[in-house]
């Protein structure tokens, strides 16, 4: 029979069992550690009657280690494991039994371990190693919570089937369970786990965990004793995470989270600080819990001390910069009072990694290893006096610099965009810009890119950076929807975008498509029951290879049906095409700085009418086309998450531009402009139905009842000068020019708040007054931006609170005939609810402005409709931006009295 050594059962806690499973486990372990207290001592207990004689002390020769006992692993593997081997002298018992059971422990894979003599044989002796597995995860299941909650609790625990099911992966799930209801105010959320065996798949356990939240713990008041110079709502503001209840307040709930009160009563202190208050401290502070009521009442003391003012302030050490440079990054002066959070922030402003502060002046210009410090001095009566010390250490170098975690972009695309180079000094700034460059090209979660320092050698003087980045999903299919014109405009496209075009000949790359190479597909298919549009584009933003020039090309092809919105019938024998071709090059500069890009694009447009006759065109057969170069100048620097740039601003203005005809085709438009009035005024656009055809000399004629022609139009109204073809004329190619400014600008206003503002400007004109403004190109604005259903070349604005296109010049039968001149201003307060990379949401709300105009003289950019509202969205990387709006129009509809009201707006798709 075999000896029992020794016996370990490893994580289990006596004091607490968790589940019946469990107890069951503790006694087993109890009776165990009781038999080998008593191997131990004498060794003289045995497990059987017989019993293998071996002298307590000897060393023996290991002649070989048999596993025993049901389990799922390679014995070798688990000999191996313990550390024992073969021809190994040991002593029984000795350290290398008790190391081996260790090791064994470690791997966190064994509920019980065992070793027993199985036989001796002269000076070799013969172990069991008798072991337990712990069980693995079966199924899990969780009660108490939404059943929308339940996946993800699920996939943050990593509660996986056959995952190994210990008291630390029990202990953490509950641990993290509790944590997590406790920050959103569950101060009282209890979790108990348990483990039920599974009889049907063997060693395996089912997972039950009841979440038990309660109600949510409110603070019922906060109240200051002691405080004479700041009142109790300035230290109440100066908590930015505990709060009191108040219907009030939107975006922070009155919940208390005691980590984040810890820092909260630092912020008190701060507050102080601020106002020169540097003794200020707070002697007790106490969280009573109020049962009956569910509330926290909350009492802090402070003592606010004297107030202080900056005396002399001197610079030591300094050599590179002089006292007069780092006094104005300072910007503190003698007598100002006393603010340490100030004095801290110009020091190093460690909220802000761009900041401009004396730390970051040395960092961006090699200095990685200097080391400011403000030493108080002196203290005379309520002066402070200073000393900024400077220890400005080696200049450093970039030396090895890596990315890991991009699986499917390639290396090359990323590395491009790199500003930190090997050899070149080291640079905070440009550190930070090359976290922004890589968050911009949306491949990668902007909230998840981690430079890390690696090997910072302070005597060689450099540094390697080691950027982290996690790949997101970078194609989209495109589902957008929207009304417009009466009816329901869907949209279905396929963007692929980080294609890569020199793989398309490799079958091995097409999972589904190759990718990797940050270029850009988008194929493009939209329509409804009275247009369809189809397009394909490609860009490639590093045309050659060598220099950030953005290629881009696109084609597309429209065709649009005359619909009546009344009845909503559409005539499909009347017809509007277009054919779109363009190609277009972005340089990004240098000067005046290199956010700045210059791009230009070369377009041409061939619309065909067929018997499309419409407010808009006062002729419906004919074509027009459209040969225009654009050209355009713009400056991003808006950081990081391009979805939700809480920094930076964005700026462009752009100018189409087409030949103007006019100098050189031979044409009088002033003769063709008094022909066309002739005609009006005597024929008629809208003549009367009893004047016929013209003539064969091409005169319009009247007849009377028995169909003698009574009169007849004058020579001049021939049927060369017909108004329809004085236009066809006109239009043959068009002629105009379009200017366009926008500017968008980031700022964060508290903690997660941002604060978005835009304005847009938009003309169009002609350079020739005779020929006009043309009828294609126009400005429409209304609505939520997306009602793009008409192709001839418009393009729609945003306006929330009013109906697509309402707020739009129309013409003498109400027909929205466009604007040539438009501006738009717009506010929004955006707060993020989460911005993972599976899904990033954020709230908002808005005030916007704006009006167009049919032409230059009628512009007044003070006579605006105002709408306010509310929104959210939601973007997901393989769907895009969704998004819902409330809009309150404060203003009436052209030809209306009363206020528009509330207009409710659906983007799928649409990114602003």
């Amino acid at each position: 029979m075999r000896l029992l050594l020794v016996i370990k059962k490893e994580n289990v806690d006596l004091e607490k069992p968790v589940n019946k499973l469990n107890n069951f486990l503790v006694l087993q372990k109890k009776i165990q550690i009781v038999l080998t207290l008593l191997l131990l001592g004498s060794f003289s207990q045995i497990k059987a009657q017989e019993r293998v004689p071996f002298d307590q002390g000897k060393k023996y020769i290991l002649a070989k280690v048999s596993v025993v006992g049901k389990i799922s692993f390679n014995e070798q593997t688990v000999v191996t494991f313990s550390g024992l081997q073969k021809g190994q002298e040991i002593t029984v018992p000795g350290e290398e039994i008790s190391s081996a059971i260790k090791k064994l422990g470690k791997l966190g894979l064994f509920d019980e371990i065992a070793f027993y003599v199985n036989k001796i044989e002269n000076d070799s002796i013969y172990l069991d190693l008798d072991i337990i597995e712990l069980p693995k995860l079966n199924e899990v299941k969780i009660v108490g919570v939404k059943k929308s909650k339940v996946e993800s609790l699920i996939k943050d625990n990593n509660l996986t089937k056959n995952k190994i099911v210990n008291e630390n992966l029990i202990t953490t799930t509950k641990n993290y369970i509790e944590n997590k209801y406790k920050k959103e105010g569950f101060y009282n959320t209890k979790v108990t786990i348990t483990n039920t065996p599974d009889t049907i798949n063997g060693h395996q356990v089912n997972m039950l965990i009841r979440i038990d939240k309660g109600d949510k713990v409110k603070i019922s008041n906060i109240d200051f004793i002691g405080n004479k110079q700041l009142t109790d709502t300035q230290l109440r503001a100066a908590m930015k995470d505990t709060k009191q209840k108040n219907f009030i307040r939107v975006f922070k709930a009155s919940k208390f989270i005691p980590e984040k009160y810890k820092t909260d009563l630092e912020k008190v202190i701060a507050s102080y600080k601020e106002k020169g208050y540097r003794d200020a401290r707070i002697i007790y502070d106490s969280v009573q819990y109020n049962k009956k009521k569910n509330t926290l009442a909350i009492k802090i003391n402070v003592e606010e001390g004297n107030k202080y003012y900056f005396g002399n302030i001197k610079f030591l050490g300094n050599t590179v910069y002089s006292d007069q440079l780092l006094n104005r990054y300072l910007g503190i002066k003698k007598g100002e009072t006393y603010n340490g959070i100030l004095l801290e922030k110009r020091i190093a402003d460690k909220t802000k990694p761009d900041a401009e502060d004396i730390t970051n002046l040395y960092q961006n210009n090699g200095y990685l290893f200097s080391n400011i410090n403000a030493v108080e001095v002196k203290t005379v009566n309520d002066t402070i006096d200073f000393e900024i010390r400077v220890t400005e250490g080696p200049i450093a170098y970039f030396n090895k610099i890596t990315v890991v975690g991009n699986d499917k972009t390639n290396d090359h695309v990323i590395y491009r965009e790199l500003r930190t180079k090997p050899g070149e000094k080291y640079s905070k700034e440009q550190l930070v810009r090359t976290i922004r460059e890589i968050g911009q090209l949306g491949f990668f979660d902007p909230e998840a890119i981690d430079p890390k320092f690696k090997n910072v050698d302070a005597g060689a003087g450099t540094v390697d950076i080691e950027y982290n980045v996690v790949e997101k999903g970078s194609s989209q299919v495109e589902l957008q929807g929207g009304y417009g014109g009466g009816g329901f405009i869907g949209t279905l496209g396929l963007s692929f975008n980080n294609f890569s075009a020199r793989k398309m000949f490799d079958k091995e790359a097409y999972k589904p498509l190759p990718m990797g190479d940050g270029q850009k597909v988008a194929l493009r298919l939209q329509g409804s029951t009275y247009f369809q549009t189809y397009s394909l584009s490609f860009s490639e933003p590093w045309f050659g290879g060598k220099k950030p020039v953005q290629f881009s090309s696109s084609i597309s092809y429209s065709k649009q049906f005359l619909n009546n919105y009344i009845t909503r019938t559409v005539d499909k024998s009347k017809s509007f095409n277009i054919f779109t071709v363009q190609v277009g090059l972005a340089k990004r500069l240098t000067v005046p700085d290199d956010y700045f890009v210059l791009s230009q694009s070369l377009s041409y447009q061939h619309y065909d009418l067929n018997n499309y006759n419409t407010g808009l065109f006062t002729f419906g057969n004919g074509a027009s086309r459209n040969l225009a170069y654009t050209i355009g100048l713009s400056r991003s620097n808006k950081g990081v998450n391009p979805i939700f740039p809480t920094y930076g601003s964005e700026f462009s203005i752009t100018a189409k531009v087409t030949p103007p005809y006019s100098l050189f085709n031979g044409i009088d438009y002033g003769d063709l402009k008094n022909q066309k009035e002739y005609k009006t005024q005597y024929t008629g656009e809208n003549r009367s139905d009893d004047y016929q055809q013209p003539l064969n000399n091409g005169d319009y004629y009247k007849t009377d009842s028995s169909g003698k022609i009574m009169s007849v139009g004058s020579d001049y109204a021939s049927a060369d000068t017909d108004v329809a073809k004085v236009d066809q004329k006109k239009y043959n190619w068009l002629e105009y020019y379009k200017v366009k400014f926008k500017g968008d600008w980031y700022t964060k206003v508290y903690g997660k708040l941002v604060l978005r503002t835009l304005t847009e400007f938009g003309f169009l004109g002609a350079y020739n007054q005779d020929r006009g403004v043309i009828p294609f190109e126009r400005f429409y604005l209304g609505g939520d931006g997306m009602a793009n259903y008409s192709m001839d070349g418009r393009e729609t604005i945003q306006l929330r609170g009013y109906p697509n296109n309402s707020l739009t010049p129309v013409n003498a039968n109400g027909d929205a005939i466009g604007a040539t001149i438009y501006n738009k201003f717009s506010m929004e307060l955006r707060y993020p609810i989460t911005l993972k990379a599976s899904a990033s949401i954020f709230a908002l709300t808005f005030l916007e402005a704006g009006s167009s105009y049919p032409t230059f003289k009628d512009y007044n950019p003070f006579d605006l409709s105002r709408s306010a509202g509310a929104g959210l969205r939601v973007f997901m990387p393989a769907f895009g931006l969704l998004g819902i709006d409330f809009g309150y129009g404060f203003d009436a509809l052209p030809g209306q009295t009363k206020p528009n009201g509330w207009e409710t707006h659906f983007i799928i798709g649409q990114q602003f």
